[in-house]
């Protein structure tokens, strides 16, 4: 017969062991969620936490990039801005998105800041035809890259980066093969400018092409851009007060009124993005970084102003850096290189640093004040990498 004692260490043992199990229970994750419960949850979290969330698991991966997840955003009105960055690299292109990364701390020259959390995540795009500042623009939950390239060669293509995927599609081609072109957004149609070389005449010709991302159809009739139009190779291009505005070469810049039907010559104002890749449109207002300076264009007054309420180093960038923006939700982002590391000896080529800063704007009768709601170091690679650009996509 069992001692009184023995028996007590063994109900202890026993209540002991139930007690464990039963906490066990209460810490571990229900790995069988309803999937519709799943998808619900995670469609309310941020886009800015999905590169985290796509560690978890393979099962994980392939929720987030569903098209039931993207529907129940939607849906649920959770759909938001991210930002795209491309870069060109040695060899080929790599993309990224902004994403979180909480509890990070960083140097900032001598001093020392807490991270906002947010840096560049790589996203795993597969390769595609090589992009260029005025061929990249984005509409939606996508991003176009028209005609492959500037300065890369003739091309018809015309591929589509779905953002919600990561996967890349065919969209109708190009009538024209085109030399070179610029690409820009005005009420969800994509207008395309650039130059072809005409075989009857052997001689360069312009071009203005239409396409509605809606239909999915470029427009059946090209837009006629001769006689007087200056030639549009190597232009740029900006859509602003509902015209789609070229800057050319030799002639400055000409806008296109669809309503109308008619170019106008609208001076020399925006001559200077023909030398520059530091622009965007957000709200009908141009924004321009020029020799580090931010700057706003006043479509009434035709002339450049001054954006106001900057403070600090961020008042003024460093003139020589390569600087690009792009509306994220109404505000202004802005990506910037800064060398890292300088050349020491042959065959290194050091790092660079990229940094990101978004900006709140105000409107105030006849100026504009901005508002850094947040700076940060996002990302540092080889100095041979070069910013192309940044777009925002929805999803």
């Amino acid at each position: 017969m069992k001692s009184s004692k023995s028996m007590w260490s063994l109900e202890t043992n026993k209540k002991r062991k139930t007690t464990t199990t039963t906490e066990k229970k209460k810490l571990s994750p229900n790995p069988s969620l309803p999937d519709d419960l799943l998808l619900s949850i995670v469609a309310r979290v941020s886009r800015l936490y999905y590169p985290t969330l796509s560690l978890v698991s393979k099962s994980f991966r392939s929720l987030l990039a569903s098209p039931e997840l993207y529907k129940a955003r939607s849906l649920s009105g959770h759909t938001e801005s991210c930002l795209y960055v491309c870069l060109q690299c040695c060899p080929g292109y790599r993309w990224f998105t902004l994403c979180r990364k909480p509890d990070q701390t960083l140097s900032n020259y001598t001093t020392k800041k807490k991270s906002s959390g947010y840096v560049l995540a790589t996203v795993p795009i597969p390769s595609f035809q090589k992009g260029s500042f005025s061929s990249l623009v984005a509409v939606g939950s996508d991003i176009y890259n028209i005609g492959g390239s500037n300065y890369h060669g003739p091309s018809y293509s015309v591929s589509i980066l779905d953002c919600r995927s990561h996967t890349w599609r065919e969209a109708p081609r190009l009538r024209v093969e085109q030399l070179c072109l610029s690409a820009s957004v005005l009420d969800r149609k994509i207008y395309v400018a650039g130059c072809y070389n005409d075989s009857d005449s052997n001689s360069l010709k312009n071009f203005l092409e239409v396409f509605d991302t809606k239909t999915q159809i470029w427009d059946t009739e090209p837009i006629a851009c001769s006689g007087r139009i200056d030639n549009f190779l190597y232009s740029k291009s900006t859509c602003i007060d509902g015209k789609f505005h070229v800057v050319t070469e030799r002639e400055g810049v000409i806008a296109y009124d669809s309503k109308k039907g008619r170019w106008d010559r609208t001076g020399q104002s925006l001559y200077y993005l023909i030398y520059s890749n530091s622009f965007c449109e957000i709200e009908n207002v141009l924004y321009f970084v020029s020799d580090g300076e931010f700057m706003w264009y006043d479509t009434e007054l035709k002339m450049w102003r001054d954006m106001e309420g900057l403070v600090g180093r961020l008042s003024r960038l460093p003139p020589d850096v390569s600087v690009r923006l792009a509306d994220n939700s109404g505000k202004l982002a802005v990506l910037w290189e800064e060398e890292d590391l300088p050349y020491c000896r042959p065959g290194f080529t050091g790092m660079k640093k990229i940094w990101c800063v978004e900006i709140a704007l105000e409107k105030r009768k006849s100026k504009i004040l901005g508002k850094i709601e947040w700076f940060d170091h996002v990302l540092t690679v080889p100095a041979e990498n070069d910013l192309v650009k940044v777009l925002a996509a929805t999803v």
